[in-house]
C-alpha cells in the first residue's frame, strides 16, 4: 500500500515516477531533482486536487488536444519544466515547477520501479528497500515482453490453465562454466560466448519440447552487457547494474515472435515456453508439482545407463546423443508426468531424424532471438544473436559492417 508512503510528502501537489536509471538516493526519500537526468515518466504518478495541479492538468488536456501527434508524457515533461526549481522550503525533496506554483516530487526510481531499475539492476534488493511497484519500461518484444517479464518476477496474475498445461511440462538443468561466467573482463566477445553457449542448450530442449509436444520452462538467463537502443560501454555508467546479471528473457529472445501463431506449413508446430520462475511460482497446483520425473543424462557405454527407461526414485538414466525415436519413446512412456526435468541438455539430442520437421523447427527458431545493442559510435551498432553460431566457424559478434548486411541471420 503506497498510501502511507505519499502521506509523508503532503505538501505536493504531485508526485511523478522517472526514468532516472542512476540512484540519486540511497534511501526511500525522494529523489534528489537537481540530479534526475531521466524523463518524468506519467507510467506512476499520484496527484493531488490543490488549485495547482488542477491548472497543471487542464494547461496539459489544452496541450494534448491542440497536438494529437504530442506524446502524452513529452506534455507533461515540457509543462513541469517550463519553471523547475528552487526547492520547496523544508527537508522535503519537493521543487517548484510548471508556474512556479506547482510542488513537485520525484518519487525514488528504487521502490517505484523502472524496467531497468528493477528487472536489470535489482536496486531494491542491492539497496535493501521494499518496492512499492513495477512499470515495464525499459524492456523489448513489446506488450509481450512486459507480460514475461512480470512473469518472471511472479508478479503477473495468470488463469489457472496457464499453469498446467495439457501436453506436461519440459525443463532442465542449465550448464554454465565458472570461466563463462565469472572471469575476464566483460566485453562483447565474452558476453557472446557466455550467450551463446546458454543457446545451444536452449536449442536442444527447444527441439525435444517439439519433438514431444511440452511446454518448455525456459531457464535462467545470464548476460554480462546489458541492452539498450543506443551505443554504451557495456553497462551504463553509475547504475548499480552488476556484471554478470541475471538478464530478461527479452533481452535476448523475441518472446513477441516466440508467441506469434506462425504457418505450420513452413514453421512446423508451435513450441509453447513458459518463464523460468514458473516452477518456484506459488500458483502452481499441487498435481503438478508432485508429477516429476528427473532424466539424468549417461554414456551408453556405462553400465549405470539403462537403455529401458526403468526409474529410480523419481528419475531414469537416459543416455546422451538420443535419437528422435528414443526421445519419442521415453516420453511416451512417461507420457502422464506433468514434470519432466533433465539433469543438462549438453549432448542430450543427436538430432532429427526427420529432415523435413527439422527445416521447419530451424526456420522457426532462427526466428527467436533478437539484437544486442549497441556498439558505441557504429552505425548500425546492433548485433544479431544467432540459434546457429556454432554452424559458422568465423563467426564473431560485429555489427553489420553495411546496411545491406544488416539483416538477421536467415
Amino acid at each position: 500500500n503506497p498510501l502511507p508512503y505519499i502521506a509523508r510528502f503532503p505538501e505536493a501537489d504531485v508526485l511523478t515516477s522517472s526514468d532516472q536509471v542512476i540512484p540519486t538516493i540511497t534511501d526511500d526519500k525522494l529523489e534528489k531533482w537537481q540530479q534526475v537526468t531521466g524523463a518524468y515518466n506519467i507510467g506512476i504518478f499520484h496527484w493531488r486536487p490543490t488549485n495547482a495541479s488542477k491548472n497543471l492538468a487542464r494547461e496539459w488536456k489544452d496541450l494534448l488536444v491542440a497536438n494529437d501527434k504530442l506524446w502524452d508524457q513529452t506534455g507533461f515533461n515540457d509543462l513541469v519544466h517550463k519553471v523547475l526549481g528552487p526547492s520547496v522550503e523544508g527537508e522535503n525533496g519537493l521543487v517548484y515547477a510548471f508556474d512556479g506554483s506547482l510542488k513537485l516530487g520525484i518519487l525514488p526510481a528504487s521502490i517505484f520501479c523502472s524496467g531497468h531499475t528493477f528487472f536489470v539492476q535489482s536496486m531494491p534488493q542491492q539497496l535493501r528497500l521494499e518496492p512499492y511497484a513495477v512499470h515495464t519500461t525499459f524492456q523489448y518484444a513489446g506488450t509481450e515482453g512486459k507480460r514475461h517479464r512480470l512473469r518472471e518476477a511472479m508478479f503477473f496474475y495468470d488463469e489457472p490453465e496457464y499453469y498446467d498445461s495439457s501436453g506436461g511440462f519440459l525443463s532442465f538443468k542449465p550448464s554454465i562454466p565458472k570461466a563463462l561466467l565469472l572471469d575476464g573482463a566483460h566485453t562483447l566477445e565474452s558476453h557472446f560466448s557466455l550467450v551463446n553457449y546458454q543457446l545451444k542448450q536452449i536449442r536442444t530442449a527447444l527441439a525435444i519440447a517439439s519433438l514431444v509436444n511440452r511446454t518448455l520452462v525456459m531457464p535462467p538467463l545470464w548476460c554480462r552487457l546489458d541492452r539498450m537502443w543506443f551505443g554504451h560501454p557495456g553497462i551504463l555508467e553509475g547504475t548499480l547494474t552488476r556484471q554478470p546479471f541475471l538478464c530478461p528473457m527479452d533481452h535476448i529472445f523475441e518472446v513477441n515472435v516466440m508467441l506469434k501463431d506462425l504457418p505450420e506449413e513452413e514453421f512446423g508446430s508451435k513450441i509453447d515456453f513458459r518463464e523460468y520462475s514458473f516452477l518456484q511460482n506459488p500458483r502452481l497446483p499441487k498435481q503438478v508439482k508432485e508429477s516429476f520425473l528427473e532424466v539424468q543424462l549417461c554414456d551408453k557405454q556405462s553400465s549405470w545407463c539403462d537403455p529401458n527407461n526403468q526409474t529410480y526414485g523419481g528419475a531414469i538414466r537416459f543416455p546422451k546423443h538420443s535419437t528422435q525415436e528414443m526421445i519419442t519413446k521415453l516420453f511416451s512412456i512417461h507420457k502422464d508426468v506433468k514434470v519432466v526435468e533433465f539433469s543438462s541438455m549438453m549432448d542430450a539430442f543427436e538430432g532429427f531424424s526427420d529432415k523435413e520437421r527439422e527445416t521447419k523447427f530451424r526456420n522457426r527458431i532462427k526466428r527467436y532471438v533478437g539484437i544486442w545493442c549497441c556498439v558505441m559510435n557504429h552505425d548500425p551498432g546492433h548485433i544479431y544473436y544467432d540459434m546457429y553460431w556454432d554452424e559458422k566457424p568465423d563467426w564473431k559478434p560485429n555489427p553489420p559492417m553495411t546496411r545491406e548486411d544488416d539483416h538477421p541471420p536467415w
